[in-house]
């Protein structure tokens, strides 16, 4: 049987894991996002490469999506819906650019990492949306 000290100390490790955790998928957008920003023009260009239409536009509100759901992400500021908005724009930005299956050969593997990586995210925002921000968060305020 656990005292309450023990559950305490549960609790603790546990919302340190979730902001550790919300940071490190936060991290991932905010960089991206902010290189769509300082690199609008090279990023319009790749997704165009990948037939995206209008990019020179659409980079706008992708670059967007990324920084506000990273930050309503690391600050725990309505945390299932910013995890909710990044994996619904993961997911197909994940068969759209890690494609691996339909690339040279020698891109297989790289692609294929990348699209595994992707489903790894996906993973963690799911996590995310279905427990909420835990502790350290303005959720839980």
């Amino acid at each position: 049987m656990q005292t309450n000290t023990q559950n305490g100390t549960v609790n603790v490790a546990f919302d340190w894991a979730f902001l550790i955790g919300r940071l490190g998928l936060a991290a991932l957008f905010l960089w991206s996002g902010y290189g769509k920003l300082t690199q609008s023009a090279g990023t319009a260009a790749y997704m165009t490469a990948y037939g995206l239409p209008a990019a020179d536009i659409l980079i706008w509100p992708v670059a967007l999506v990324e920084v506000l759901g990273g930050a309503m992400l690391a600050l725990g500021w309505k945390t299932r819906w910013a995890a909710l908005v990044l994996f619904v724009f993961t997911l197909p930005a994940t068969f759209i650019f890690h494609a691996y299956w339909s690339v040279p050969a020698d891109q297989v593997m790289n692609q294929q990492i990348h699209f595994m990586k992707n489903l790894a995210i996906l993973g963690g925002l799911l996590s995310v949306f279905a427990s909420g921000s835990a502790g350290y968060s303005l959720d839980r305020r």
